[in-house]
């Protein structure tokens, strides 16, 4: 074990794992303007999506699990995943974003985050 690291249990390890791992991406993936950043959140309850441009620092388009659309939605998280996937092709293809670079974050792409990729790739937004 290295100097200066604290030995983490729990949740914490988990939340310490994930932001390694999403550092460990972010040196590969950069989002530009021909193709920005589709930056994907996760918590226990919500699901955040985020199109990002890195070089201007802006973000195109967002939607999560927050929004009036989707908020108290049908089914379980998936189905919310799916909807939020959905909801932000459609307004990244408003803003004129036809392909983005996926960033899961750190999360494993199963479940939720899988869900989300593909409603956004079944919209019409390329990967």
């Amino acid at each position: 074990m290295a100097y200066g690291q604290k030995i983490l249990k729990g949740d914490a390890y988990k939340r310490a794992a994930i932001k390694r791992r999403h550092i460990r991406i972010r040196k590969h993936i950069n989002g530009t303007a021909e193709r920005p950043r589709l930056v994907v959140t996760r918590s226990n309850r919500h699901i955040v999506a985020q199109v990002i441009d890195d070089i201007k620092g802006h973000t195109l388009a967002s939607a999560s699990t927050l929004d009036t659309t989707v908020r108290g939605g049908e089914g379980d998280k998936s189905a919310q995943a799916k909807q939020v996937g959905a909801l932000v092709a459609e307004r990244a293809k408003a803003a004129g974003v036809e392909a983005v670079v996926f960033d899961r974050g750190g999360n494993q792409y199963a479940g939720r985050i899988a869900a989300l990729a593909d409603a956004a790739r079944e919209a019409g937004l390329k990967f």
